[in-house]
């Protein structure tokens, strides 16, 4: 994979924008900063709106997975001390650890049809 002159990172092809001379391997990121092209002209430049829309959804998908990978966590190192709590929030993890990935399978199709409404 090409890399771009200016910024130096590691991009697809299709992430290039095309032509001779100052505009050889420049990625569209930094062809549109440095007025090479505009903004219209480039379809697979990621915008701010959907950069942040697909941060959104990834954080969204995997969330659960971390809070409840923090859940057990902080019960392993000092919940089990607490009389009835230590029970009642057991329980609570165990469900959880059983209910969020049939959730997470079941709701793939959903992750990738949005996923690809924010793709440019």
């Amino acid at each position: 994979m090409p890399t771009c002159r200016i910024c130096k990172q590691v991009f697809p092809q299709d992430q290039f924008i095309t032509g001779n001379g100052p505009r050889y391997l420049v990625c569209v990121r930094c062809g549109v900063e440095l007025g090479f092209v505009s903004a219209e002209e480039t379809p697979q430049l990621y915008s701010d709106e959907i950069v942040r829309g697909r941060t959104a959804l990834y954080a969204r998908r995997y969330g659960i997975w971390m809070t409840l990978f923090v859940g057990w966590m902080i019960f392993l190192s000092m919940g089990r001390g607490i009389t009835f709590w230590s029970s009642a929030i057991f329980v609570v993890l165990l469900l959880s650890s059983i209910i969020i990935p049939i959730r997470h399978f079941l709701g793939a199709a959903r992750f990738k049809a949005e996923k690809i409404r924010l793709t440019p």
